[in-house]
């Protein structure tokens, strides 16, 4: 007998989109309580690396950061944009010159990273966004008094470090169910301008903003225990286990000013860091909505 001769009498055959929507119902079902947990929290991502320069990566974080704005999440959007810099520089003809792996900011380069970073990097972000809705807001360290820097080193130039945040700005966008969009030109008392890594500008500001976590979107899978094997990924530490590991020699080079900004974060109260790998399309929603999770997480404590 055939199935349809079996069948029941009215009884309709199922549907050839059952399976595919049973998985979306399940994933649903899966981000339930990561939705309730999140709800009416605060937020801060730190954008940069290839999620920023490619198109379709560009795309992806928009979608992320308007669904999580969506299901109530305060969202605040922090970036850089050293390749961008770069690249003008490059085009005026202007020489940069590193020193520690930090570009010296002479007072040309500063206009050209205030042009980069606030008037085309912000309003690209702002723009990706926008196109669901009236939602992003862009925002330099300098308005309303956001980002009190001061000078690192003489021999940088105008290479600034972040002496106090005042996020009242910020506040007032998220209370008003805006997504805030910042730029990390900071500037001292004097009205002096400084270009401050972005990094360190997400960690202060999640901890002024009282946030529940930071993210990190990097080049990089996470933390791994062997450079070499993905598998090794350390999906959650401590900054006590971090600090052995960099003793081990198992953290070492490129990783540790990723891992620092993490445990400056911590630092400020942070409750979690994450670094993600910005690469992965959606993997924002991947860390914060699914049972696994994608990258590593810094906390105070691990979760039991």
């Amino acid at each position: 007998m055939s199935a349809t001769a079996a069948a029941k009498p009215g009884a309709s055959a199922p549907s050839s989109h059952a399976g595919p929507a049973m998985a979306t119902a399940e994933v649903l079902i899966e981000a339930l309580p990561f939705l309730r947990e999140f709800w009416g929290k605060t937020i801060v991502v730190k954008y940069g690396g290839n999620a920023m320069t490619d198109p379709a990566l560009a795309e992806s974080f928009a979608d992320d950061i308007v669904l999580l704005h969506s299901v109530g999440i305060r969202v605040v959007v922090v970036h850089g944009g050293g390749p961008q810099i770069g690249d003008l520089l490059n085009r005026l003809g202007i020489q940069s010159e590193f020193k520690d792996g930090l570009r010296v900011t002479d007072a040309d380069t500063l206009d050209v990273a205030r042009m980069v970073l606030v008037g085309k990097v912000n309003r690209d972000i702002v723009a990706s966004i926008n196109t669901h809705g009236p939602l992003a807001v862009g925002l330099s360290g300098e308005d309303g008094g956001l980002i009190e820097a001061n000078r690192r080193d003489p021999a940088l130039g105008f290479v600034g470090d972040v002496a106090n945040i005042n996020p009242a700005i910020v506040e007032s966008l998220l209370a008003q169910h805006l997504i805030p969009v910042v730029s990390t030109i900071g500037a001292d008392l004097s009205g002096q301008s400084y270009n401050i890594n972005a990094d360190t500008v997400a960690g202060a500001l999640a901890g002024a903003l009282g946030a529940t976590k930071v993210i990190y979107l990097t080049d990089i899978a996470g933390l791994l225990r062997d450079i070499n094997d993905p598998s090794s990924l350390i999906a959650e530490t401590t900054p006590a286990e971090i600090a052995q590991l960099i003793a081990d020699g198992v953290l070492s080079g490129g990783m540790i000013p990723k891992v620092d900004a993490c445990l400056e974060a911590i630092s400020a109260g942070v409750p979690a860091a994450h670094m993600l790998d910005g690469r992965v399309p959606h993997v924002v929603l991947l860390e914060l909505f699914t049972k696994a999770g994608v990258g590593t997480m810094i906390t105070s404590e691990v979760s039991s």
